[in-house]
């Protein structure tokens, strides 16, 4: 998974073809009890790039888009937001799969 580097570049992957931000942090068990899974979860849904956001280098992304629980997923095609499954509950991999089915 391509881990996002500037805002810019935030912006630049909202505006393209189909995302799927992944927002976590390092310290969040959250977070790397679902690391394992991801790489299937990008292989099962290979229309969508895939981008890990941190929290914490990322706030000022995290406060505009309403991010204050994580893990946190938010979509978007040609800039449009396509959904989101934001919240601060472990998150199973069956959840996020159909997460991203039903944006369809």
């Amino acid at each position: 998974m391509k881990s996002l580097q500037t805002e810019q570049e935030f912006n630049q992957l909202k505006a393209g073809n189909k995302v799927i931000f992944l927002f976590s942090a390092n310290w969040c068990p959250d977070c790397r009890i679902i690391e394992p899974v991801l790489p299937e979860i990008e292989n099962k849904f290979q229309d969508y790039t895939f981008v890990s956001v941190d929290r914490d280098q990322f706030i000022d992304i995290c406060v505009q888009h309403d991010i204050f629980g994580i893990p946190s997923f938010l979509a978007y095609d040609h800039g449009t937001e396509l959904g989101r499954f934001v919240s601060k509950d472990r998150k199973t991999q069956s959840e996020i799969e159909n997460f991203i089915k039903d944006l369809a």
